[in-house]
């Protein structure tokens, strides 16, 4: 891989030492290591110091009875009689970058989930105890804070990751199998790669530097010392590498961040916006020379891109210039971009180009979430439901179009358990009630009746059941 680098250096080398009035293409013997030597070296000390080693601890407890196994046992007794709680340590290990030299740590989400103790140890064997600030499950991102006692640390800076190129040389550093820090070389196999599976929001940048077990969480870095991306997965059919590692782009990685330090948490901008992307059927049915963007076929009243002037039909092509093929690159478009600030989109309407600029506000709480635990004789006793509003449903992952009742839990072996109610159903109708919010969901349950016709909206498909009163 390194090969024709190698040889074009050493050929410019040698032109460059050939004695005067030598032809360009005469053969010249080096006279010094430093004409035939292609190291990384350099960057690589400068770099490795701000990767670190994340050491993890979790404490499982389990009930031990020797009843526990038996279902009849069980179905009388539940779980919690008898026997004794035993208690293991569950370790696991993974890599992290020093973003800030006070201690600020990012890291995967999935390397530090559930853990009850972190423990940073830097290159130099130093290590730290670490807390977490923040988590992002969406981006499979972490932010941790080490306590440091004053000390400044090394510190490797975001870097513009829409410059890479496919092609591009870049450094993986990490500590794979927990076998100590360790430096691998690739090239730049893709940008934007969308389906991985391992986040929500997702434009992975693919590489073919090895990439293994523990280099979650590890810097990926550019033949110059940028940090470009965040080692988060690997493809493979064995748990080892075969040469098709993934990053989270350092641009996502360096919002998320600024996000989890100002507000605790990573609050996006709500577009009030949203449709299916243009497959190569829905061109075809709209005309459209080919497949690719987002067509608008809901909007929501009062909401930042209504207020911009998108309509329903829009088809949006790209975000700040930045091509959107499909959802996940339309989300990870708008993850980019602080809140606050405009974007530009550029749309087809009716055939016509355009360019609307839309103010990115976050998801507001409106109407008021009203969280109520329900309780008597009724289908829905043991489940709490709130307003679904843009802020929650953005909690819970959903698309918000209009206000609705939505559950958000249900106790186990209550009635609303043993109904199916579900969380994240949306209440439509109680019998003959048409249910908008908390307290026409409330004064519906609060009429007894001889038998409930309860009706659910579950991730869109209407559901309806009958139960006896």
């Amino acid at each position: 891989m390194l090969l024709p680098r190698f040889f074009g250096v050493l050929a410019a080398l040698a032109a460059m030492t050939a004695p005067a009035g030598a032809s360009a293409q005469e053969p010249v013997v080096p006279r010094a290591r430093e004409q035939v030597t292609l190291s990384f070296a350099p960057v690589v000390k400068r770099a490795s110091p701000a990767v670190v080693n994340i050491y993890t601890k979790r404490v499982v407890r389990s009930r031990v009875s020797p009843f526990f196994d038996d279902p009849f046992f069980r179905q009388f007794f539940g779980d919690q009689f008898g026997g004794f709680t035993r208690e293991r340590i569950e370790n696991s290990l993974g890599s992290g970058v020093i973003v800030r030299a006070n201690g600020i740590v990012v890291t995967n989400n999935h390397v530090i989930a559930g853990a009850d103790q972190i423990n940073v140890v830097l290159s130099d064997r130093r290590e730290f105890e670490a807390a977490i600030v923040g988590t992002d499950e969406r981006t499979d991102l972490a932010v941790l804070r080490m306590k440091i006692d004053g000390e400044t640390l090394p510190a490797l800076e975001f870097a513009d990751s829409d410059t890479l190129e496919v092609g591009d040389m870049v450094l993986a550093i990490g500590n794979p199998f927990g076998v100590g820090q360790t430096v691998t070389s690739g090239i730049v196999s893709a940008l934007a790669r969308t389906n991985v599976g391992v986040a929500d929001v997702q434009s992975f940048i693919q590489t073919d530097a090895a990439i293994n077990p523990g280099n979650s969480g590890g810097a990926l870095i550019t033949s110059d010392g940028r940090l470009v991306g965040i080692n988060t997965a690997i493809f493979s059919q064995s748990g080892g590498s075969i040469g098709i590692g993934f990053a989270i782009p350092a641009n996502l990685a360096r919002n998320v961040v600024a996000s989890i330090l100002t507000a605790g948490r990573v609050v996006r901008p709500w577009l009030g916006a949203s449709g299916p992307t243009l497959d190569k059927e829905l061109a075809k049915t709209l005309g459209m020379p080919k497949p690719g963007g987002i067509v608008i076929q809901r909007l929501t009243p009062g909401s930042p891109a209504a207020r911009a002037g998108l309509r329903v039909g829009d088809i949006v092509l790209a975000v700040d210039g930045r091509e959107v093929f499909d959802q996940e690159e339309f989300r990870f478009a708008l993850a980019l971009k602080p809140l606050g600030e405009t974007a530009t989109f550029l749309v087809n309407r009716n055939g016509e180009e355009r360019r609307i600029a839309v103010r990115l506000e976050a998801p507001p709480e409106t109407p008021p979430r009203q969280k109520t635990v329900l309780g008597g004789r009724q289908p829905f006793a043991g489940a709490t439901v709130a307003n679904l509003n843009p802020a929650l449903a953005d909690e819970l992952r959903q698309e918000f179009t209009e206000p609705a009742v939505v559950v958000l839990e249900v106790a186990a072996n209550s009635i609303a358990a043993r109904v199916g109610v579900q969380p994240g159903d949306r209440v439509l109708a109680v019998n003959d009630a048409a249910i908008g919010k908390v307290d026409d969901l409330v004064r519906a349950i609060e009429k007894p009746a001889a038998a409930w016709t309860i009706t659910l909206n579950r991730n869109g498909q209407v559901l309806q059941t009958t139960v006896g009163g």
